[in-house]
């Protein structure tokens, strides 16, 4: 490496999130990739000709990721911008009255759509996993100045739309991503078909997985607030089979849908065994505490999956379940929610649980030599601090901070 090629970006706090955070730090950067973290003194002995580029009073971070995301409902901000009182069902009912008043495609749902992802990539969001059932998405993922996944997502649990959906699912390009809704709304035999066409083209197989309690209750007994939802809609056929015990991640498991690339979406209502299937499957989590917040939908058990040797991602939902679309205020709920777990995780989870989740590991999520440049330069509010002062700092205050985006 030419050393007059290095540029050196230092701060009084460098986040490595995979190791110590390094006080009175830098980062080396060639040619769009890091080639070395360490303290200034070293990266200048070590670079003596490069580019010393300085963040006063600011904590120098990896970049965040939203592990999930809707895009194409921005346009239904009206259905968060108050509080919500009533049933999960109660919610999806209002969700699919005003996408029918509104549209469900066109130009007020891209623009919206267009403005949401703007924002996360503004407010320091470098990769956006978007589930939709429109083309929306991938419209503009080309344009988007970080990585898009345009998910599209299956639904139909009726026997009688499998084949119609199979015979779809066929004729789906080889480069679309495909995932499924979740198990109270799509058929076992189209999510395997999902799952198998997601593992031949190695790609990451998202699905909502025990976000309502009442998920747990149709898998175990074949009732509930889902079942009477579904019937009432007119696809429940009597084709789904209760399984009489276990919950949303045993009926995945037995179904062989879990493996590493595949992402359960809020996973709030999972037993002690389920951690353990997911844990030993190496299967990912992505946590979505203000959507869950808003519908009260419940917690997740967060410090049990960290316990169980699980990271998870954090994602925002949609502004349809989620007043305000921020992965610092994720990071700000959690930490109000769970005292017990420490800031430092939470913060890993915005970061390194994102880029795991999403096969980015080897690219995005920390700063190490070798990954992607793709930096932030957090401003703080004071000089003195300790490193568990910062990640506190980070994970509490971030929203109400605009971080600078590093030029690679």
């Amino acid at each position: 490496m030419v050393a007059a090629s290095v540029r050196i970006h230092c701060a009084p706090w460098v986040v490595p999130v995979c190791r110590p955070i390094i006080v009175s730090g830098g980062v080396a950067i060639a040619a769009g990739k890091i080639v070395a973290v360490d303290s200034l003194q070293r990266l200048q002995q070590q670079y003596p000709q490069a580019e010393l580029v300085t963040y006063p009073t600011s904590a120098l971070t990896p970049a965040l990721i939203n592990g999930h995301i809707h895009l194409e409902l921005s346009h239904l901000a009206e259905l968060a911008a108050v509080p919500f009182s009533g049933s999960f069902t109660g919610w999806i009912t209002r969700l699919l009255q005003l996408r029918e008043d509104l549209g469900a495609t066109g130009e007020l749902v891209e623009q919206a759509a267009l403005q949401v992802a703007n924002q996360q990539y503004a407010t320091g969001v470098s990769v956006l996993a978007d589930i939709g059932n429109t083309m929306i998405n991938q419209h503009f993922a080309g344009s988007f100045p970080g990585i898009l996944f345009p998910f599209k997502e299956y639904l139909g649990l009726a026997a009688f739309t499998l084949e119609k959906n199979v015979l779809r699912l066929q004729q789906e390009p080889v480069d679309a991503f495909c995932s499924g809704h979740a198990p109270y709304s799509t058929h076992a035999r189209l999510l395997q078909q999902l799952k198998a066409r997601a593992v031949s083209l190695d790609h990451v197989f998202p699905i909502h997985t025990a976000e309502p309690a009442a998920e747990g209750e149709m898998i175990r007994q074949g009732r509930g607030e889902l079942v009477d939802f579904v019937n009432q809609r007119g696809f429940w056929d009597g084709s789904f089979v209760a399984r009489g015990s276990g919950g949303s991640i045993n009926y995945l498991h037995d179904l062989g849908l879990l493996d590493a690339r595949t992402l359960c979406v809020h996973a709030v209502h999972v037993a002690a065994e389920e951690i353990r299937i997911l844990a030993g499957e190496g299967a990912k989590v992505c946590l979505c505490p203000g959507s869950n917040r808003f519908l009260s939908t419940g917690h997740a058990p967060v410090q049990q999956y960290l316990e169980n040797g699980i990271l998870p991602a954090l994602g925002t939902d949609s502004l349809a379940s989620n007043p305000e679309l921020s992965i610092w205020r994720e990071m700000q709920i959690l930490a109000e929610e769970h005292a017990e777990v420490d800031t430092a995780a939470i913060f890993a989870m915005a970061t390194l649980g994102g880029a795991e989740a999403l096969g980015l590991g080897n690219r995005l999520g920390t700063l190490e030599s070798g990954k992607d440049a793709d930096l932030l330069a957090i401003p703080l509010s004071q000089e003195k601090m300790t490193a568990a002062q910062v990640y506190d700092y980070l994970v509490t205050t971030g929203s109400r901070l605009q971080p600078l985006r590093i030029q690679r």
